[in-house]
Parts: C-alpha cells; sequence; structure tokens
C-alpha cells in the first residue's frame, strides 16, 4: 500500500481513484459506458499519462465480467467486430502521441476532451446519417486512437449508435462488448511498446475489485424506463470528474 500512495502522490489522491472507479462502475453497469470519462480526469490529476492509462485499463478489466455472458446473447458481436478492427489498426498511432505529450497538457486535454463530449452528449447531438460498414470501422479507429491517447474509447461509439434504432438494451450490449474488447486489446499494446507501468497496472486491479462491486449493482439498477434520469445523473457526475481532474487544481 505504501507503493500505491507514493504512485498517486497522497493518501487522498488514492481516496479519489477508489472514489471515481466505484462510481464509474455504478454507471458502467447501468448505462453501458461513461466509465472511463469518469475515471480518466481523476487519473490524470494524480498520475503520469501513461500511468493512468494503464490504470485505467487494469481498472475496467474485471468490472463488467459479470455482466459479459447478458452482453453476448443481448449484444450484436458482429458489429462489435467491425468497430474492433478499426480501432486496433489506430489504437498504436494514439498511443504514439500518448508518450509524446507533456503530464500538464495531457491532464488539461482529457478534461476539456471529456467536457467538450459531455456537452455533445446533453445536448442530443447524433449522426443522422446511415450506419455504411465504411462508418462502423472509421468510428471504431477513431475510438482507438482515443484510447491510445486518452484512455477514453467510447464517445465516438456513443455519438454512433444513439443515431440507430436499436433497443436501448442492445446499445448497452454493443458498448459493454466493445469497451471490454479495446481495454484486452490495448493491454498487450502497452506491454509490447515497452511502456507498460507494473505498479499502476497491480493498483488498478486492486482498485478494480470495488469497480466489479459497482458493475454488479448498476446492472441490476438498469431500467429502461428510468434511463433519462440515470443518465442525467450520469452527465452530472462525468461534469465534476472533469472539473476536479483540471491541472488548475494542483498547486
Amino acid at each position: 500500500m505504501p507503493d500505491f500512495i507514493a504512485l498517486t502522490g497522497s493518501v487522498s489522491g488514492l481516496i479519489w481513484l477508489v472514489g471515481a472507479v466505484f462510481v464509474a462502475g455504478l454507471v458502467r453497469g447501468f448505462a453501458g459506458f461513461g466509465s472511463a470519462m469518469i475515471i480518466m480526469p481523476v487519473a490524470s490529476s494524480v498520475l503520469e499519462p501513461v500511468q493512468a492509462v494503464i490504470f485505467l485499463v487494469a481498472a475496467e478489466l474485471l468490472g463488467p465480467l459479470p455482466n459479459l455472458p447478458s452482453a453476448l446473447r443481448v449484444g450484436k458481436p458482429r458489429e462489435v467486430g467491425k468497430l474492433m478492427l478499426g480501432a486496433v489498426v489506430a489504437l498504436p498511432v494514439g498511443l504514439w502521441c500518448l508518450t509524446r505529450v507533456d503530464p500538464l497538457m495531457f491532464g488539461w486535454a482529457i478534461s476539456v476532451i471529456v467536457l467538450f463530449l459531455l456537452i455533445l452528449l446533453v445536448t442530443g447531438w447524433r449522426y443522422a446519417g446511415r450506419l455504411t460498414q465504411p462508418l462502423v470501422v472509421g468510428t471504431g479507429a477513431l475510438g482507438g486512437f482515443m484510447t491510445g491517447f486518452s484512455g477514453i474509447p467510447g464517445p465516438p461509439v456513443i455519438m454512433l449508435y444513439m443515431a440507430s434504432r436499436l433497443p436501448i438494451a442492445v446499445i448497452r450490449a454493443n458498448f459493454l462488448l466493445y469497451l471490454l474488447a479495446i481495454d484486452i486489446v490495448l493491454f498487450p499494446v502497452l506491454w509490447a511498446a515497452g511502456i507498460m507501468v507494473w505498479p499502476a497496472f497491480l493498483l488498478g486491479l486492486l482498485v478494480g475489485i470495488p469497480n466489479l462491486i459497482a458493475n454488479v449493482i448498476g446492472a441490476r439498477l438498469f431500467d429502461p424506463d428510468a434511463e433519462r434520469l440515470f443518465r442525467m445523473v450520469a452527465y452530472i457526475v462525468i461534469a465534476a470528474s472533469a472539473i476536479l481532474g483540471l491541472p488548475l487544481w494542483k498547486g
């Protein structure tokens, strides 16, 4: 534990991480998305850029597993496969950019990106055209780049599926499958690139236990009829997380 405290800079930093990961698990279990947007602003405020991404990947590996069987039954794995085709190609490019960015700039970029995408989500902006195969693969590529650079793979795919006429249960299941798949792919890429930070990974796995519990709770709370209220709460949490993660608050 002392090593983890040293990694995060203080006990309060560790507490903020645990709290963010637990809340993110509730949101992920219920809505199928939003967890990275909650975790990354906080993680980027107490960890180095690469450490923050590694922490996020590890923290989210365990959480969605209890909901995986249901997602496979309800979702559309083939569609997720098309998304991942683009993501696998673009992810290393984003990771390359991550290793060359200044930590302070990284913190600002994460919070600004999250707030901008949150505004798009809240205002209901969405793509109104036809969901062609090149569009799906291209959206996956954009998500892959964002994963490598910021650890936030969801927003492009969220925008895409919100434009579809699929039932909300199917959309939620696809989100879960895509986000879990991209986390699994990111781990060996980090390892192969020689930038794996094991203390950050182990800290993420440890904090992943309350994330798993929160995912189970969130899944049990899932009710399509209450979706609007819950998403509004999720948006508030995401906004608060992005604001708290601003480098402005660092002495």
